[in-house]
């Protein structure tokens, strides 16, 4: 199944500095980096920033919020 999603442009690593600085996962931050996994066209920048984050968040290192 593909999905059509359309990232807004430095989303992702916009995220990422947010995260970087806060420590913290927002509920948007999840929707956008939900939307950035089932982008099969993302470039390989945003890729690693993606791959940081979750890296974070499943070594305790980054607190996910409501």
């Amino acid at each position: 199944m593909s999905y059509n999603l359309q990232l807004i442009p430095n989303a992702i690593s916009e995220v990422f500095a947010s995260v970087a600085t806060t420590g913290i996962v927002t509920l948007e931050d999840r929707y956008t980096l939900l939307a950035a996994t089932l982008n099969e066209n993302l470039d390989p920048e945003d890729r690693t920033h993606l791959d940081r984050i979750l890296y974070s968040v499943r070594r305790g290192l980054v607190k996910i919020c409501n």
